[in-house]
């Protein structure tokens, strides 16, 4: 058996095949490149061996195998090139294992022997072997070989499983193996947040698989059996918010007790003589049927032996039952433990695979039911022996991750399956390291690791362990007494690894960082890193040869260093500078002062340190005679922060310089009009802008992902700068005139870039000669002086980091460019609250961004470049906007965040005084006084008989911090409320005036369960899962019984996977094209290189699937869409958390397809689910609260529930008319269908007054002629003759009583078929019947708008819109 962490090459071709890309690099040529797959049989190439548990299904993942149009990117010019996959023909071989029938297994040449060992130890009938070899002909088969090299195997060659001898190692793997298999179906790990388990309910509320058709025989009686009635707590206006439901109770993990007690024995190890009978070891069991045995593992199998507890008796007994197999030895002592083996192992096999594996990096809960705690004789060696991560699996024990860290970078990467083996390592290496970094940072925190420098004081201590190096988050030696000290000194290490992200991100061949990762753990931070080989044994004054120790004061340069960094300089936009060193000398540079260069033992050129890679912050960094713009000093900058190390997002350094580059493109335009007006020759004026169109494309390469620029190894500052993890730009450099990126939207409200500089695009390729015209020039060098450009002949706009760096000095002679430079960081700033905080306020009016929860709103800034420290200045626009009423959504969310950063920056320093013993007591104490009602929350100290009393105690040096051990314990909800307010004020700049969690629940219409949701997962704590009583006035909400645990909050690089993603990419281009075959076809190409380079789990293969499902849909395969749906919920369940707003959209999404698929109960299920869980996370005044209404409210209407479906869609109609306004398209929609219901109810006069409020809508946004309106008329008509019917049918009733001849009346039971198409439409999918010259028509009118904006406003997996193929009605 493979462990968890070797890392077994991928089965990638051996072929060579030229990259969809390299070829275009002359341009014109487009070279078809064969290309071939990894394993034929579909499912992705290493689910199976990285993660330990493959699931074999060959159903599983898509067969991808088509020829796409793989073009790079949507370019005028983009060398389509074809991606031809051949398919590598699996075949079948038979499998013969002792004691079971023959079966036939489906295989792949390019597959290891290693995989189907896997795929035996998963199987129902072969899963309790490990040790056995494969055996073809009487040969054992080498598990490392490929099975194409292995003479003989073919189409029907039988192998055999043959039971080997055990060794200790092997005997160990067996119990471990066994162990897993008893507690498949437990919970726990995923509750205790180990080996990388999470939690999915999916299957609770799908009954099992929604792809079995099996059980849905039934589909004409369905209509009778639904139970619609959803429970009080989901109802639109109810207030409770109850917690228990977020976790329903799967009945599956009641754990059928196959033992009672599976551990070592203590007569372990066995003694000199009994080793030389073949004892391995002993194991001590307790059967379900109370009959207590010792067990003797030999190398021959396992046997019953006749020690008792106190005796020792090694002989066998009699029987002795000797098995090869653990599993067989108990099923034969002990009928209960067969019986519910085999019916464990059944249940196990039907899950689906997606709620097994395991995940890539470690999902944590915030609530837990009360779990027995079992014993468990692997969990207790685990935690006692020195596993650092599965070491008796590895050779060599610890893992030297620098190395590895390293080595996989150095993979060569000239073709795709070269690049993805080359990502495949580097993401498998990277998510161990995190891994194991987060365990060894935990450690050190609990006090179980020994510092390298004992006799420090606590908070200056550092530790190795696992070959990782641990130091914590605090200022030590007075390393940052000018920048902030202990606040500089935590805010140090992430500014350290978003430059990591940054540098790893650009990934310049021969240039190395540091393994890094950041986890808050108990109130402390902790940096790990990996180690430089040599670092350890030299003082850093040797060792650093580029940059400086003591921030400026001595400063070295070398020559190598900067060469490396020059080619990372124009992707991170920093410039190349001079500073003096303390001889005033000149040095150059090309990074901040801090950034050192290190040449380890192993020859490789490190980078460190590298926490200001981005220019400062201005806004945040007052200086002494500088003067912000006035727009900045209108809002109150530049203000005082904590620290001084307040930087610019990568993000945000991203958008000024688009922004920039169109106002240098108008520029340019206008003068070279005028110009060209003056005279009228136009030969001369045309290669001038190409030139600089030209000279921009190229210092624009670090954002353009141009053809040539996108897979071309060979140039080694690659250019993909996908680095920063929420925004990735590719424009295009053609186009980049008319393009604005992702970021700064609000510039494409100005089409005057596109006219005169189109001439441009088509000259991409070819660079004419020097500015002929001299007129021209001074055009480019006007236009360059104005936008700040560094060069006078081209659009270059790059950051000296050091500006305003306390110590560090500037030559002279470089005086002029230094004001440059700091002019160019005044803009940045006010860029940064003039645009990119009213763009982010208006995408959240226009819902183009539509967060649900802090998370989500952080995500947002993030991506626009606004660092999460100018909440506060956001919360202050809002207030401002004529439209507030419209963000009440977003400013809800706002303050709920707000609030919860200040409590968790409190609550960092809370824990620091806590002494681990009454850690409960404390974290409880501190939650009473952030949400509970109860004026006088007391802390419950621990009991007097465990304190001990001896105040002189000697400085234990266990745990960083002490000092009075009980201060925390005088903490009252009145202070603690004040000083969030004081922090509000002096982090955020903003005035909460609430003294009282009351007073701000009541003020704002927030929630204290998204309040407990939000702490909670900020700081790891997790809590019970029970209803609290938060309002009580009587009792405290919380006792120290209700926290369950406390886990770490880990940062870390994600690293990407390009190819995959360009494919995704071009996927999306082609669907908003309207090409959905094509886009289809792409998509799934991406789908097969994710799982290639992530494993089978992934947030973007989630976005992946997702995208394919609504294509499935769209294109009318229902049922694909349906199975790969589910595929997408059940990931983003595991991965991103159960009640993540994706998991909530993913679940309304799979609702849909259920509907589409006859199985109403269960979309209605699923539906209730996603509306729990967004009450849970932002309660029910949200704008997408409307349409899960709207959803839930048509269901319910076509399953004839008329009174329930009217509440839903009349709360639908009111937060419509709230957020979208009440002349919005939307809310006339919303009108119409409230309208429907009550004429299914016969409620003629409220279905006609609803839909005559819809009719006047369309008509003043649409006008009498169009098609809406004049449905909508028509059906004012239905609905008016109903009605008069109705009426005539009542009068003669009254005037005849019972013998009136009565007509019978139309009352329509909606048809399924006309819910479904509501359904669509209010889900932004719709189909429109068109003849073909509608459908070219439409083309080119999308083509048209597509060059209007930028090529994919989606840049972004995560956004779904894009989807959407709009008529030419605007569905708003």
């Amino acid at each position: 058996m493979v462990s968890k962490t070797d890392d077994i090459p991928a089965s990638v071709p051996n072929c060579n095949p030229a990259d969809p890309a390299d070829g275009a690099q002359d341009g014109k040529g487009a070279g078809k490149a064969p290309l071939k797959e990894s394993c034929g049989c579909g499912h992705s190439a290493d689910t199976a061996m990285v993660n330990g548990d493959r699931a074999h299904e060959h159903t599983e993942e898509t067969d991808s195998k088509q020829d796409g149009n793989g073009e790079a990117d949507g370019g005028e010019e983009s060398n389509e090139q074809e991606v031809i996959v051949i398919q590598d023909t699996g075949f079948t071989v038979k499998i013969q294992a002792p004691g079971t029938e023959p079966f036939d297994l489906q295989v792949s040449p390019q597959e290891m022997v290693q995989e189907i060992h896997q795929v035996l130890m998963d199987r129902e009938d072969t899963c309790h072997r490990t040790c056995f070899s494969l055996q073809l002909d009487g040969n054992v088969l080498d598990n490392f070989a490929e099975l194409k090299s292995i003479e003989g195997l073919q189409e029907g060659s039988v192998l055999k499983v043959v039971e080997e001898p055990y060794t200790v190692r092997e005997a160990r793997i067996h119990v471990r193996h066994i162990r897993d298999l008893l507690k498949s179906l437990d919970p726990s790990d995923a509750y205790n947040g180990v080996d990388c388990n999470s939690l999915s309910f999916l299957s609770i509320f799908t009954d099992g698989d929604l792809g079995e058709t099996g059980k849905r025989k039934k589909k004409g009686s369905e209509m009778e059996q639904i139970d619609c009635t959803p429970p009080e707590h989901i109802l639109p206006g109810s207030k409770e918010r109850p917690l228990v439901p977020l976790q329903p109770q799967n009945k599956d993990w009641k754990p059928m007790q196959c033992l009672k007690v599976l551990t070592m024995s203590g007569w372990n190890p066995p003694p000199g003589n009994r080793k030389m009978h073949g004892d391995l070891m002993y194991l001590y069991i307790v059967t379900v049927e109370e009959r207590h045995v010792s067990v003797t593992a030999s190398t021959r199998g396992f046997y019953l032996n006749q020690s008792t507890t106190y005796t020792f008796n090694p002989k066998p007994a009699n029987p002795s039952f000797l098995s090869h197999s653990l599993v067989e030895l108990l099923s034969q002592i002990s009928p209960a433990f067969k019986k519910n083996f085999t019916a464990l192992q059944k249940k196990r096999v039907q899950r689906h695979p997606f709620e097994r594996i395991a995940t890539p990096f470690q999902v944590y809960s915030w609530t837990a039911p009360q779990v027995d705690h079992a014993m468990d004789c692997v969990r207790a060696e685990d935690a006692y022996t020195s596993r650092l991560g599965y070491e008796e699996h590895i050779p060599g024990q610890t893992r030297d991750w620098n190395e590895e860290l390293q080595t996989t970078r150095e993979l060569p990467r000239k073709n795709l399956p070269e690049r993805l083996l080359r990502e495949r390592a580097i993401f498998k290496v990277h998510s161990d390291f995190a891994a194991a970094a987060t365990r060894g940072a935990m450690a050190v925190i609990d006090g179980n690791v020994m510092a390298i420098n004992p006799g420090e004081e606590t908070r200056m201590q550092m530790f190795i362990w696992n070959n990782i190096f641990f130091s914590l988050g605090f200022d030590v030696r007075d390393h940052y007494r000018e920048l902030g000290g202990d606040a500089a000194a935590h805010a140090a290490p992430t500014n350290d690894l978003n430059g990591v992200r940054a540098y790893s991100g650009v990934d310049v061949e021969g240039l190395y960082t540091l393994g890094t990762v950041v986890v808050d753990y108990r109130g402390y931070r902790v940096t790990a890193q990996s180690i430089i080989p040599g670092i350890l044994e030299r003082e850093q004054e040797q060792s650093v040869i580029y940059g400086s120790i003591d921030f400026g004061k001595t400063v070295v340069s070398h020559g190598k260093y900067l060469e490396l960094l020059e080619k990372t300089s124009r992707p991170l936009k920093i410039q190349r500078h001079s500073v003096l060193n303390e001889k005033n000398d000149t040095v150059e540079l090309c990074s901040s002062v801090e950034c050192k260069g290190i040449i380890g033992n192993d020859g490789r050129h490190y980078i460190l340190d590298l926490l200001r890679t981005f220019p400062p912050d201005l806004n945040f960094l007052p200086v002494d005679g500088v003067e912000l713009s006035p727009e900045c000093q209108r809002l109150g900058f530049p203000r005082q922060h904590r620290h001084r190390l307040a930087c610019l997002r990568q993000e945000l350094i991203e958008a000024f310089v688009e922004h920039r580059y169109l106002l240098f493109m108008k520029m340019a335009a206008l003068q070279l009009m005028q110009h060209k007006a003056n005279r009228d020759s136009i030969k001369t004026d045309t290669p001038a802008i190409t030139e600089t169109s030209e000279t921009l494309a190229e210092s624009k390469a670090d954002t353009t992902q141009t053809d040539t620029a996108q897979t071309n190894a060979t140039d080694s500052s690659k250019a993909t700068d996908i680095s920063t993890d929420s925004t990735s730009q590719t424009d295009n450099a053609s186009t980049a005139a008319s393009q604005t990126g992702t970021d700064s939207e609000e510039n494409s409200s100005k089409p005057t870039t596109n006219g005169p500089v189109d001439p441009t695009a088509t000259q991409n390729g070819e660079c004419k000669g020097p500015l002929e015209d001299p007129k021209s020039r001074e055009v480019v060098l006007n236009a360059c002086k104005a936008v700040g450009s560094i060069s006078d002949t081209a659009f270059d706009i790059r950051f000296n980091p050091d500006i305003f760096s306390p110590g560090v000095r500037f030559p002279e002679e470089s005086a002029d460019d230094i004001q440059k430079q700091k002019q160019l960081l005044k803009d940045a700033a006010a860029f940064l609250v003039s645009c990119q905080v009213p763009t982010l306020v208006k995408d959240c009016l226009d819902h183009s961004a539509l967060p649900m929860d802090g998370a989500s709103l952080t995500e947002a800034l993030h991506q626009r470049g606004i660092n999460v420290r100018y909440l506060g200045t956001v919360l202050e626009f809002m207030e401002k906007t004529p439209a507030k009423a419209q963000l009440e959504h977003i400013y809800r969310i706002g303050i709920t965040e707000l609030i919860t950063r200040c409590a968790k920056h409190i609550f960092k320093t809370y824990l620091q005084g806590v002494e681990l013993s009454a850690l409960s007591a404390a974290v409880s104490h501190f939650l009473n006084c952030f949400l509970s009602s109860f004026p006088d929350a007391v802390a419950h100290l621990p009991p007097d008989e465990l304190v001990s009393r001896r105040k002189n105690r000697k400085r234990r040096n266990r745990v960083p911090g002490g000092g009075d051990n009980t201060a925390w314990a005088s903490l009252t909800p009145s202070e603690l409320w004040k000083n969030i307010a004081s922090e509000a004020q002096s982090y955020y700049h903003f005035t909460l005036q609430c003294e009282s969690v009351d007073q701000v629940v009541e003020k704002f219409g927030l929630q204290k369960i998204t309040l407990l949701r939000e702490i909670s997962v900020k700081t790891g704590i997790q809590i019970l899962i029970k209803e609290y009583n938060f309002d009580s006035r009587h009792k405290p909400a919380f006792t120290e019984e209700d926290i369950l645990n406390i886990f770490p909050v880990v940062k870390h690089v994600n690293p990407k996977a390009t190819d995959a993603f360009h494919f995704f990419q071009s996927g999306q281009a082609k669907v908003q094209q309207g090409f959905l075959k094509e886009g289809c076809e792409l998509i799934n190409e991406a789908l097969n290189l994710f799982n290639n380079v992530y494993g089978a789990m992934h947030v973007e293969i989630c976005s992946c699937l997702r995208l394919l499902a609504r294509l499935n849909y769209i294109l009318g395969d229902h049922p694909e869409a349906l199975s790969n749906q589910q595929k997408a919920v059940l990931m983003s369940e595991r991965v991103l958390g159960i009640e993540h707003p994706n998991t909530i959209q993913e679940y309304m999404h799979l609702a849909l397809y259920c509907f589409a698929n006859n199985q109403l109960s269960t979309a209605l299920k699923l539906l209730y689910r996603a509306r729990y869980l967004m009450l849970l996370i932002c309660g029910e005044d949200h704008p997408e609260m409307a349409l899960l209404d709207s959803n839930i409210g048509l269901v319910l209407h076509g399953v004839m529930e008329y009174d329930l479906s009217l509440r839903f869609l009349e709360n639908a109609l009111t937060i419509n008319t709230k957020y979208h306004g009440p002349r919005s398209l939307k809310v006339a929609l919303s009108h119409h269908l409230v309208a429907r219901v009550y004429e299914s109810k016969a409620e003629f006069r409220s279905a006609l007054q609803h839909e005559k409020e819809g009719y006047t809508i369309y008509k003043n946004q649409m006008g009498e002629a169009h098609e809406k309106t004049k449905e909508s008329s028509e059906y004012l008509k239905y609905l008016t003759q109903q009605a008069v019917a109705l009426q005539r049918t009542m009068n003669e009733i009254y005037k005849n009583g019972s013998n009136a001849s009565i007509m019978p009346l139309k009352f329509t039971a909606p048809s399924m078929a006309t819910i479904l198409d509501q359904l669509n439409i209010i889900n932004g999918i719709i189909f429109i019947p068109l003849s073909p010259k509608d459908l070219e028509n439409l083309k080119a009118e999308v083509q048209r708008r597509q060059q209007l904006q930028e090529l994919g406003k989606s840049e972004e997996p995560a956004e779904d819109r894009s989807l959407e193929l709009e008529d030419k009605i605007p569905i708003d």
